[in-house]
């Protein structure tokens, strides 16, 4: 089987760390977002990846070669010259997507973590017969979103509804996709959206169909989105496994810890912390509903909630980072200054405190 992931776009939401790395590439808990995905498209027999991209595809493919010797799977790119949309980016790498063995392939967007029911959605595609699945989430406020108004006992989708004023379903695109080569006719080489020409067509020939996805699910393309897509992770994993803390720390909740990562005595770690590969904790930290990536250190009584610390930045003793704050890489807070919502670019040094949320240049 193969699977086209699309991570097209500047990640312009999660700036200053797309300065630094492509959206895809960038640490959610601990490996790049995109990695979560490959390994669990791998999981269920597929063997080719492609990346459907604008931006960067040299330091994507770079980086991914690694992962497609230790994965055993083909990733290949399909650029594009031009922005696409949703659909285009199918019809430019038709050649590679339909090989004539008639097998369906995947489509998902690089920003969605969930558990990937991938096993499931092949199970459920081949059952129906039709000529597309596509995977929906249930949400509380459906008045935000295209809603999905689908046959409760088949899964066929009957159409499609835009921030509906009154109640129609509370199911909404979940961004993975399960499509037969067929699909490929219907998609012109030209900027297209999958969500809002073909899906509708497919629809209109009864032929689309939905399967309401297990667990949860969050869009993790912006900041807010990322931290709570982090306490879903982290919650769904402690199911699984267990996280390595140094002795001296004490948890509180979900945490994840690279065990290259160093943690001092008598720290406080939890809820929902993803701390990474060579960082170095000192003594007496308070981290909460945070990521720290990769080499990062925090001094002695640091205190970081509702935050993401980008690689091989530093935090000063007694400094306090909160409230959505976002370092780039290589960013150093000076020792006590307070955050509130700053945005640090990257290869900064911050001597003094950021008061309200606000772009540190």
């Amino acid at each position: 089987m193969k699977a086209l992931i699309l991570v097209g776009g500047f990640g312009t939401r999660l700036r200053p760390l797309t300065l630094s790395f492509p959206k895809p590439l960038v640490d959610f808990a601990n490996k790049p977002m995109i990695l979560h995905q490959i390994e669990a498209l791998k999981e269920v027999g597929v063997t080719e990846v492609v990346l459907a991209i604008n931006y960067r595809p040299e330091v994507m493919i770079n980086f991914l070669k690694d992962f497609e010797d230790k994965l055993g799977i083909t990733i290949t790119c399909s650029q594009e010259t031009e922005p696409l949309g949703t659909a285009g980016p199918l019809a430019l790498a038709r050649d590679k997507l339909a090989d004539g063995s008639g097998e369906p392939f995947f489509v998902l967007n690089s920003d969605v973590i969930s558990e990937y029911p991938f096993a499931e959605l092949i199970k459920f595609h081949k059952s129906h017969g039709g000529e597309a699945t596509i995977m929906v989430t249930k949400v509380d406020e459906p008045s935000k979103y295209g809603v999905v108004v689908m046959e409760e006992a088949t899964g066929r989708v009957d159409r499609f509804v835009e921030k509906p004023k009154i109640f129609v379903g509370n199911k909404i695109n979940a961004g993975i996709y399960l499509l037969n080569p067929s699909v490929l006719d219907r998609i012109e080489l030209r900027p297209t959206s999958i969500e809002k020409e073909v899906f509708p067509q497919i629809a209109a020939d009864q032929k689309l169909y939905a399967m309401v996805l297990p667990g949860f699910w969050m869009d993790v393309g912006q900041p807010r989105d990322y931290i709570t897509g982090l306490r879903l992770y982290l919650d769904s994993l402690r199911k699984k496994s267990a996280a390595r803390l140094a002795t001296g720390a004490h948890v509180v909740g979900n945490v994840l810890v690279h065990e290259s990562a160093k943690i001092g005595e008598g720290c406080l770690i939890g809820p929902d912390v993803a701390i990474g590969p060579g960082c170095i904790v000192e003594d007496g930290v308070r981290l909460s509903r945070c990521t720290v990536m990769r080499g990062v250190r925090i001094k002695k009584h640091a205190c970081i909630s509702n935050s993401i610390i980008g690689w091989h930045s530093t935090v000063g003793q007694w400094a306090r980072i909160e409230n959505m704050t976002i370092l780039g890489e290589d960013v150093h807070v000076c020792d006590e200054v307070y955050s509130n919502g700053g945005v640090v670019l990257p290869h900064k040094e911050i001597k003094s405190s950021i008061l309200k949320p606000e772009i540190v240049m």
